[in-house]
């Protein structure tokens, strides 16, 4: 009897081509099953990965924790192997609670925040990230720390969803009241004319001015956990805000005040950013699937990023990426080499 022939497997793409632990990475080609219906091994740097869908041209593998490197491997029951490159994010820090978008500062250290359930305080409200990854805590005694901005002059601004107040704090830590009385104030962004916009989440973007006047910008949906705001090269204002909805909305909002929906189909939009081309990025779930969400400047979005429990992203120079979890910070390069052959 003739034996069985092995069939060499072949990786033609992944989508997407890049993720942090955890999330779910498709794997399309030929050849998984080497020939004789056996079921594959799937590896990212070495660590073998759970098999969530297993067929001969289609695999569906999660992210391990602890992927040495971003090397992904897909291994017939008889051995033969096909490899392709993925950008995977590494672990920075963990035991954080973000529940917004960290922060870069020009110098490349990031800002992130211990956030707190609801009312609670906590030991250190902001850490301090250096280029190397080194941790400093940076500001205590701020009960919820929710969303974070830069000036211009590379002061940081923290609002509280506590008491509706957005502090001020200096170089050295120093924190001042910058403005107050914004309802369950959340996300928080400068515009060009360094005007910083503050959402209430309970339907409010206010506007506060150079002379600290308050006043409403806009009003939209409430929000079940709190507005993500960011402003695009149009100079308009982009803001998620998670609703009971999974069929949830951006928002454009024009420098007048004027409220559009940008795109609507997204479950549960969180943290969004512009990269240096000016598009978009949004943490959120497409078609049922969870991580970033790339918006082109032509053509329809798509999940660039694989990742579950993410709330927001932050880009600094050149290719860096940072990424937030709930509880964990990861950088990965952006765009990197995920999704090409690793050189012989």
């Amino acid at each position: 009897m003739a034996g069985i022939t092995t069939k060499k497997p072949e990786i033609e793409r992944v989508e997407p081509a890049a993720g942090i632990a955890g999330g779910e990475i498709s794997i399309h080609g030929r050849g998984f099953s080497g020939g004789d219906h056996g079921r594959p091994q799937v590896r990212f740097g070495g660590k073998e990965a759970t098999l969530l869908v297993a067929s001969d041209d289609f695999l569906i593998a999660r992210v391990p924790e602890g992927s040495p490197d971003s090397l992904l491997e897909v291994r017939t029951p008889k051995g033969e192997s096909d490899q392709m490159a993925i950008e995977l994010g590494v672990s920075i820090a963990d035991n954080l609670h973000p529940v917004a978008n960290p922060v870069i500062d020009q110098e490349g250290n990031i800002f992130a925040t211990v956030s707190g359930a609801r009312g609670q305080k906590v030991p250190i409200s902001i850490y301090k990230f250096d280029r190397n990854y080194i941790a400093k805590p940076f500001l205590s005694n701020l009960v919820n720390a929710t969303g974070l901005a830069l000036d211009a002059a590379g002061n940081l601004y923290v609002s509280s969803r506590h008491d509706g107040v957005v502090y001020q704090v200096t170089s050295d830590s120093h924190k001042t009241v910058y403005a107050k009385g914004m309802g369950v104030a959340t996300g928080i962004a400068f515009d060009a004319d360094e005007n910083l916009l503050v959402g209430d989440r309970t339907g409010t973007i206010f506007k506060v001015g150079h002379d600290r006047q308050i006043f409403v910008f806009a009003t939209l949906e409430p929000s079940v956990a709190a507005y993500h705001l960011a402003f695009g090269p149009d100079q308009a204002l982009y803001v998620t805000g998670p609703t009971t909805s999974s069929y949830d909305s951006i928002y454009r909002i024009a420098p007048s005040g004027e409220v559009e929906v940008f795109y609507r189909g997204l479950g549960r939009p969180q943290g969004l950013a512009f990269d240096q081309k000016g598009e978009l990025y949004v943490v959120a779930s497409l078609a049922g699937r969870r991580g970033v969400v790339h918006f082109p400047r032509t053509g329809e979005p798509k999940l660039a990023i694989s990742g579950q429990g993410l709330v927001g992203l932050a880009f600094g120079a050149g290719n860096r990426l940072v990424l937030a979890t709930s509880n964990t910070l990861y950088h990965l390069n952006w765009p990197g080499t995920g999704g090409t052959r690793p050189r012989p």
